[in-house]
């Protein structure tokens, strides 16, 4: 069988090492993943009170559109509901996008280091990916600009950015968007700003009200604590989401997802807890590799891009035998880095151990 031309050296993507497959590898029996910039508080316990009303309906397909989760999540949103729309995660919300929108002869730019399913979605339906490198780990945006042709369909951005976790401001977002044509869709993908503490982080579901260029991608898989339930969404135009739902898939936002979201949204008390927590673990994190005279961009995620000076495959593999799993930056572009997700500070504190070790670092005894 000969698949399409396009996939031709398109790459698999390979998310972080799981924990079990790391236990059984290695026969330890304790290991911490802070590799996927999962929630390690995991998420609030209204989840499992909630599915329980669930369990008579699990042989019944869910809404499509999911309307009662709709309806709460404007509501929490201040956005009209008909501009809402879910997906199996934020990443099918990404594919939808990418299907009703490129096709063979257009183009999309994006970040030369960014999340990588844009573009793999870019090139399966046949459009051209014009990358634009980052300027000091964040998005050029003047150099964005330049780089919008008539051919250009899509312009992503991811903010905070993934995998530096730097931001673009309100006011480059805002002068960014009056210098491009009307014919470009800019898709701002969220999947972390609940975790931003910077004021100058832009407001781009007030900016939409004025702009139906903007499509702001969220999800329920980082704070919240889902990601196995596999539910994000999109804020866009009426227009846009009317050509999302053309290409979404029936039941793409299955019922336990859509309840678990539900009851997530009613926990905001936990949300904060998690912001707290993550600002504290990455200050944590920051200020010893400060001590140790290592470079970090300033994120404003939950997740911190370090560099070691060393080949970071190496580094990966030393703390692996520790077992703890971070994100080698090797495959990401960053070829000394790694990309370390804020765990609790019992996790932190693990970490920054077995990394004093694997970079022969002097480390002060933690106490917590």
């Amino acid at each position: 069988m000969k698949p399409k031309s396009v996939l031709n050296g398109l790459p698999v993507y390979q998310p972080g090492k799981p924990l079990e497959e790391v236990k059984r590898e290695l026969g330890l029996s304790e290991v911490i993943k802070l590799a996927s910039n999962e929630n390690p508080f995991g998420c609030s316990p209204r989840i499992w009170e909630s599915l329980q009303e669930e369990a008579a309906q699990t042989a019944l397909y869910p809404e499509g559109s999911a309307p009662e989760l709709r309806e709460k999540l404007s509501s929490h949103l201040g956005v009209d509901p008909e501009k809402i729309l879910f997906g199996n995660g934020a990443d099918e919300v990404i594919q939808m996008i990418a299907r009703a929108f490129m096709e063979p002869g257009v183009e999309a730019v994006l970040a030369d280091r960014t999340f990588p399913r844009y573009q793999t979605q870019i090139v399966i339906e046949g459009g051209e990916p014009v990358e634009v490198p980052l300027k000091e780990g964040v998005h050029d945006l003047d150099a964005m600009a330049q780089a919008v042709t008539d051919r250009t369909r899509i312009v992503w951005i991811c903010n905070p950015n993934n995998p530096s976790g730097t931001i673009i401001t309100q006011e480059q977002l805002e002068a960014f968007l009056a210098k491009l044509p009307e014919h470009v869709m800019v898709v701002m993908d969220e999947a972390y700003f609940e975790y931003v503490d910077d004021p100058a982080y832009p407001d781009t579901l007030s900016l939409l009200e004025q702009d139906p260029r903007l499509v702001v991608l969220r999800t329920f898989s980082k704070i919240y604590g889902l990601a196995a339930f596999r539910i994000g969404y999109c804020v866009a135009s009426e227009s846009i989401i009317t050509e999302l739902n053309k290409v979404r898939e029936p039941f793409n936002a299955n019922r336990i997802a859509q309840r678990a979201a539900r009851a997530a949204l009613e926990d905001q008390e936990f949300v904060d807890h998690c912001r707290k927590a993550n600002q504290a673990g990455r200050e944590q994190i920051q200020k010893q590799l400060e001590e140790w005279g290592l470079s970090s961009y300033p994120s404003q995620a939950n997740f911190v891009l370090v560099d070691t000076g060393r080949p970071a495959d190496e580094v990966f593999q030393c703390l692996l035998q520790k077992g703890v799993i971070v994100r080698s930056g090797e495959a990401l572009g960053y070829p000394t880095h790694l990309r370390v997700t804020v765990g609790d500070e019992k996790q932190n504190r693990r970490f920054l151990e077995a990394l004093a070790v694997c970079l022969d670092k002097p480390l002060k005894e933690q106490r917590g």
